[in-house]
């Protein structure tokens, strides 16, 4: 009787699943890089025979960059087992600026709160300027016609 496991490898050598292989050894790479540098991979892609990794953060560019040579001088001695029929010759990254789904449904959330006009306008002027006084009796007036609407 075959196990979990068993059954699951089946159905991907299968040819209708071959794009499971590749997501396979993708995840199998990106492993390789540090934890840090894992949540920043965005995803990533496979394209002419070259692996690309999208990543959200300049800083992660940078990080890889350090990382790169390593890893390509590993997978050129030992390849793992799922990227062999895959013949990845070459890896990159780039930043992308676009915002995650998430970023846009917090921006839509975000509402203008208004408050109730609070001030009457009663208050009394003091000042023996009569420009200024001219002044802070508009703003009486502005204040009391916005408490009476």
């Amino acid at each position: 009787m075959k196990n979990a496991s068993d059954i699951i490898n089946s159905i991907q050598n299968r040819p209708q699943f071959s794009k499971l292989s590749r997501f396979k050894c993708i995840d199998t790479i990106r492993l390789s890089f540090s934890p840090p540098l894992q949540k920043m991979i965005k995803f990533a892609y496979i394209k002419n025979h070259t692996l690309f990794f999208v990543l959200n953060h300049p800083g992660a560019k940078q990080e890889f960059d350090n990382n790169i040579q390593s890893i390509k001088s590993a997978l050129k001695f030992v390849q793992p087992e799922v990227c062999k029929e895959l013949n990845i010759q070459d890896i990159k990254a780039f930043v992308t600026h676009t915002p995650t789904q998430k970023q846009q449904n917090e921006e839509k959330s975000i509402e203008v709160q208004t408050y109730p006009e609070r001030a009457k306008g009663e208050f009394p002027i003091t000042t023996e300027d009569e420009r200024l006084q001219e002044i802070f009796k508009s703003i009486q007036t502005i204040i009391k016609e916005q408490h009476e609407s």
